[in-house]
C-alpha cells in the first residue's frame, strides 16, 4: 500500500500562490509534498528517517511533526501551508498504520 493524500476539501487558491523564496525566483516547488532540501539524494530524507527508527519511533516521530507544525501555524506567515505540513504527517502516519495492522 502506497501512501496517498487527501485532497483539500475547499479551494486550492493558495496552492498556486508562488512560494516567493530568494533562491528558486518564479520556479515553483512544492513546499509540502517535496522540498527540494529534503530530496537531494536517491533516498528522500523522510524514507531514511523510517529506517532508522524502530516502529514505535517513528510513529512518534510523525506525530511531534504533525504536533509541531499545529503548534506553531498562527504564529508563521504561512498558516496554511504549515496546515498541510501537519496533515502531511498525519496523512504519512495513518497510510504507515493501515500498512501495519497487528502492529497498533
Amino acid at each position: 500500500m502506497g501512501f496517498k493524500t487527501i485532497k483539500d476539501n475547499a479551494t486550492n487558491e493558495l496552492d498556486n500562490e508562488p512560494n516567493d523564496h530568494p533562491l528558486y525566483g518564479d520556479y515553483k516547488y512544492d513546499s509540502v509534498h517535496r522540498p527540494e532540501h529534503y530530496n537531494t539524494g536517491s533516498l528522500e530524507c523522510i524514507d531514511a528517517i523510517k529506517g532508522m527508527l524502530d516502529h514505535d519511533e517513528y510513529i512518534g516521530y510523525l506525530r511531534g511533526n504533525a504536533l509541531k507544525y499545529m503548534w506553531r501555524f498562527r504564529y508563521k506567515k504561512k498558516p496554511i501551508e504549515d496546515l498541510r505540513k501537519a496533515r502531511w504527517y498525519e496523512e504519512r502516519l495513518i497510510s504507515y498504520m493501515l500498512e501495519h495492522p497487528s502492529d497498533k
